[in-house]
């Protein structure tokens, strides 16, 4: 029990050690998480201030920009702090609560992605049924049961790292914590751990980005039988919706479908999932979305309007 508490604390390597690079880090992603929070919270307020936004699909679409503005909250401030420092320390606590934060939000994305395919399957293939299926308290268990999937997958993450023997060394060469990472520092034979976090990660991702793109397939050959008109707002919302799900997904199978080890590229692609794909949604759903970019703009002007009045 003793070796499991000699690790305090750990040293972060951080995104680059280049001095130089260093200094390019803090305004790039300053702007970066700045346009985030200002993009998904901008797709919050208009949809739950707009009446013409009350569909299944813009009720998933809030918990999404939700989750993602949290999402990129756990790593990308203290990602812009620490660029402004030459030793980048994290505590042990404050470490399994970024692991926590980036597996319960990855994981209520993962499902709640799934459940916006299923409403577009529903909206698609079954309209004559579609209000029924998709009522109001359909909607807000599935989201719901997002919610409590990404909270039990986080549980069993964590409780399966934060017991593992940290005896030194304490550095690790990322920017944040993850589990592989982590792993790496682990005092023990790491091939058994490695197969359970890919079981409980990396086949997941693989598994549910298979059903997915299955059921986009679905959907879009039924688009057959539509209009044109009909065909082709339907294929835009479903082109947005398979974007986010492989800007999503790939990275995340890319990291965790692999024995425990750590690639120069793993820091690169951990930004593009924790800072970038939450910044690109909502321009992705946006300007695909003829509603939402109307709904936008009466927003603008009714904030316009009263600020002249």
């Amino acid at each position: 029990m003793e070796n499991k508490r000699n690790v305090t604390e750990f040293i972060l390597i951080g995104l680059t050690q280049n001095p130089q690079m260093q200094k390019v880090v803090f305004p790039v992603f300053l702007v970066l998480y700045v346009v985030t929070l200002s993009g998904n919270l901008l797709i919050v307020v208009t949809i739950t201030t707009s009446r013409a936004l009350n569909a299944p699909m813009y009720f998933f679409l809030t918990h999404l920009s939700l989750i993602d503005t949290i999402y990129s909250s756990s790593s990308a401030p203290k990602l812009i702090v620490d660029s402004l420092h030459e030793k980048k320390i994290i505590s042990f606590n404050g470490c399994m609560a970024q692991v926590y934060a980036e597996h319960i939000f990855g994981a209520a994305e993962i499902i709640l992605l799934t459940v916006m395919a299923y409403d577009r399957y529903v909206a698609i293939c079954k309209p004559l049924h579609y209000t029924a299926i998709m009522s109001h308290q359909v909607c807000g268990l599935l989201v719901g049961v997002a919610w409590a999937g990404g909270f039990l997958h986080a549980t069993v993450q964590i409780l399966f790292i934060v017991w593992l023997p940290f005896c030194g060394p304490n550095v690790i060469d990322h920017f944040m914590c993850d589990l592989y990472p982590l792993l790496n520092l682990v005092c023990m034979e790491t091939h058994t751990l490695g197969l359970f976090v890919a079981a409980n990660s990396g086949f997941i991702c693989l598994l549910t980005f298979l059903l997915l793109m299955v059921s986009y397939v679905v959907i879009l050959c039924s688009l057959r039988t539509y209009g044109l008109e009909g065909r082709h707002k339907a294929l835009s919302t479903c082109v947005a919706h398979i974007t986010v799900v492989v800007l999503f997904f790939v990275p995340c199978m890319f990291v965790y479908l692999r024995p425990v080890t750590t690639l120069p590229i793993d820091k690169a692609v951990a930004v593009f999932y924790t800072v970038v794909a939450p910044m690109l949604n909502p321009l992705i759903y946006t300007l695909r979305n003829a509603d939402v970019k109307n709904a936008i703009r009466k927003l603008w002007r009714k904030k316009v309007t009263s600020n002249n009045d």
